[in-house]
């Protein structure tokens, strides 16, 4: 099972810059051999404010106690809080490693929420999901989403996308057949030094 992990940490007060390196050297390390293992798939960093130090992750996991003994074993847990969102299957998420990443291109998580109207015909709705399921094929293939789930709420799910810049992103998401009834929220990423992913990235 896969779950996307928000990691922020706050180092104490006192602590001097030599703790703080030598800390991160060794989750970097622990990484890696996390990575190696199939446990961290990715990470990125979101957008962050002064002084905010904050993570991202895509962990596999056999379940919560599993995904928890994981972070538990991190450097970095000792400053660190972690807020796990389990990602469940999606039936148009092009699937792991399917779709190549590209080093021109910036990644977003894109949260979908999908609101059908009240009184939409079942044919219609059946077709508009139909629509966006091959529409989804489509913008895999363009090398445009990368990965889709579904999050635990209702009609909510979970894009990995890339695509130039935000613009162009919001063009592709205005685009998509099910646009007038989904509400959107984008997260822009940078990539981490230490993404498992990174070296998966075309140049």
């Amino acid at each position: 099972m896969e779950y996307l992990v928000t990691m922020t940490t706050r180092v104490p007060a006192g602590t001097t810059a030599e703790e703080v390196d030598a800390v991160r050297a060794r989750e970097a390390a622990h990484t890696r051999e996390l990575a190696d293992q199939g446990r961290v798939r990715r990470l990125w960093r979101p957008p962050l404010g002064p002084g905010e130090w904050r993570t991202i992750g895509l962990f596999a996991a056999d379940d919560t106690d599993d995904l928890e003994r994981t972070l538990a074993g991190m450097p970095l847990r000792i400053w660190r809080t972690d807020e796990p969102t389990p990602l469940g299957v999606h039936p148009n998420d092009p699937g792991p490693g399917t779709v190549p990443l590209t080093a021109s291109r910036t990644e977003f998580l894109v949260t979908l929420i999908v609101r059908v109207p009240d009184g939409t015909a079942a044919e219609v709705t059946e077709d508009m999901f139909g629509r966006e399921a091959a529409r989804a094929r489509e913008l895999a293939a363009e090398g445009r989403l990368v990965r889709l789930w579904r999050l635990p709420e209702p009609g909510h799910s979970l894009g990995l996308w890339q695509a130039t810049d935000g613009p162009q992103l919001e063009k592709i998401l205005h685009a998509l057949p099910l646009a007038d009834w989904l509400t959107t929220e984008t997260v822009p990423l940078t990539r981490h030094p230490s993404d498992p992913g990174a070296g998966l990235i075309l140049g």
